[in-house]
């Protein structure tokens, strides 16, 4: 089969083991970021297999019509880039596994490595020093800080236990059902959303982004936050209201953000507003990007490609598209 890979930025995959389960099959890999319809038109006409790196590309019914010759669609995790009814329709398979009970710990080590950098203010220092600067600022401890877990799922469980060995006092919001699991867990639980949100030293959102999440941190949320707060999220940007979080830091409440996900990406606009607070550390969504991680992802859809291949189509999102006639 002609197998196309999109965004793999640093020609990372063929360097993995997982990629030898492609072995026989025509593959092309794209190590450049393209989102123009007519050039991936053009780049993939020929292609029966699509793999994508998470969200990297949108792929939508403009796009999907000019590729004839499109089986199946691969990935992992969750799907908002792809029109999965558009797929449907023009008989392309969706498999794309949830992983479940497996979290990504290289995303739940990136979360608690921003927490450092931000409270210790290491990016500052370090900038400080090449300027020839001797100390810049004061930190901020953790040990005794109220830590938040908005959200407890798997990687939210993850960064709280890091919490909990820097001896933070950890507290979680999140649904009733998983509130439970915090409890069961030996984590406090908050009151209510605004006590959660007014004495948290550092809250940290681990939220899937579904319609019933996009938006859930709202401005007023922001504000109930101490302005010597820190708010992380390595999930989802559109978890939080659009623009909320840089009027909120324009106002003190809270003091401090540490992101790695934004409202458009890749994010190129050096103007950006996040991107020119000092109050702010930015990376650009490498939460999951280590070579063990891929190979943990690649490996799940790799073998989606192996199991089409057999005729026996797995994790499939789209299960109507199997009634239909092969396209």
């Amino acid at each position: 089969m002609k197998i196309s890979i999109l965004d793999d930025y640093f020609d990372t995959l063929r360097t993995l083991p997982c990629f030898a389960k492609l072995a026989g099959h025509d593959v092309t890999v794209w190590n450049d970021h393209v989102q123009d319809v007519d050039a991936l038109a053009e780049r993939l006409k020929d292609t029966e297999v699509l793999v994508l790196f998470r969200e990297r590309t949108q792929i939508r019914a403009p796009l999907l019509e000019r590729l004839p010759k499109l089986k199946l669609i691969s990935q992992r995790s969750v799907y908002p880039h792809i029109d999965v009814d558009a797929c449907t329709r023009l008989g392309v398979i969706l498999s794309s596994s949830q992983h479940p009970g497996t979290p990504s710990y290289a995303t739940a080590e990136m979360t608690w490595g921003l927490v450092l950098a931000a409270m210790r203010q290491i990016p500052q220092q370090m900038a400080g020093l090449k300027a020839g600067k001797w100390q810049v600022g004061v930190g901020t401890t953790l040990r005794g800080k109220t830590l938040g877990i908005y959200g407890y799922g798997h990687i939210g469980a993850a960064v709280a236990g890091f919490g909990r060995a820097f001896g933070m006092n950890v507290q979680v919001w999140a649904r009733p059902a998983t509130l439970e699991a915090a409890r069961a867990d030996g984590y406090a639980t908050a009151v209510s959303k605004e006590s959660f949100f007014a004495q948290c030293d550092v809250i940290s959102l681990h939220m899937r982004l579904v319609p019933a999440t996009r938006h859930i941190v709202a401005s007023a949320d922001l504000a109930q936050m101490k302005p010597t707060a820190l708010l992380v999220n390595t999930s989802r940007a559109p978890l939080i209201e659009p623009g909320a979080l840089v009027d909120a830091l324009r106002s003190g409440r809270p003091g401090m953000a540490a992101v790695d996900v934004y409202e458009d990406e890749p994010l190129l606009d050096t103007g950006h507003p996040l991107l020119n607070m000092d109050n702010v550390i930015c990376t650009p969504h490498i939460g999951y990007v280590t070579r063990d991680e891929y190979e943990i992802q690649f490996v799940d859809i790799f073998d989606q490609i192996t199991a089409y291949a057999a005729g026996k189509p797995s994790n499939v999102i789209n299960p109507d598209v199997l009634k239909g006639a092969p396209r």
